[in-house]
């Protein structure tokens, strides 16, 4: 794996953005931006599947737009993130912070499009699916600054 990194860390899109504060400053602050786009989507859903907001809009309406919006604010970080990723994999792969980062990440994401998703589709109360999915968001969001805190 350590091969991989190095390898990665050598490609010419890699020490460009090493290189370069400016490439470096705009991939972040597009990570963030799509970070953003995720953590607001699943704060929205997962509120009302709990009860707590917009209980007067069906829960399986609010839940189709913020799940595009989850998934566009995935999009947009996976693609900075690997970039970002690129330019330093062999020391962000080594950081535990990192590592519990991508597992909450992975385990956020197919818990909200897999098990949350029936939840709400049943078009009964998700308050526990709601609950369970919003606490793997918020687990990541700490993560995620922690990482950034403790880098």
């Amino acid at each position: 794996m350590a091969s991989l990194f190095a390898w990665l860390e050598a490609t010419g899109i890699a020490r460009t953005i090493a290189g370069s504060t400016t490439w470096t400053g705009s991939l972040s602050a597009a990570h963030v931006l799509g970070f953003t786009l995720v953590m607001g989507g699943a704060l929205v859903a997962n509120v009302q599947a709990i009860g707590a907001l917009f209980s007067l809009r069906e829960t399986i309406d609010l839940d189709r737009s913020a799940s595009r919006i989850i998934g566009t604010g995935l999009a947009i970080s996976l693609v900075t993130g690997i970039l970002l990723f690129s330019a330093r994999a062999t020391d962000v792969a080594a950081n535990d912070t990192f590592r519990l980062k991508m597992l909450l990440l992975i385990a956020a994401a197919l818990f909200h499009f897999t098990v949350r998703r029936r939840a709400v589709a049943r078009a009964k109360p998700a308050r526990v699916a709601g609950a369970l999915s919003l606490a793997l968001w918020l687990a990541l969001g700490v993560t995620a600054c922690a990482f950034i805190l403790l880098e």
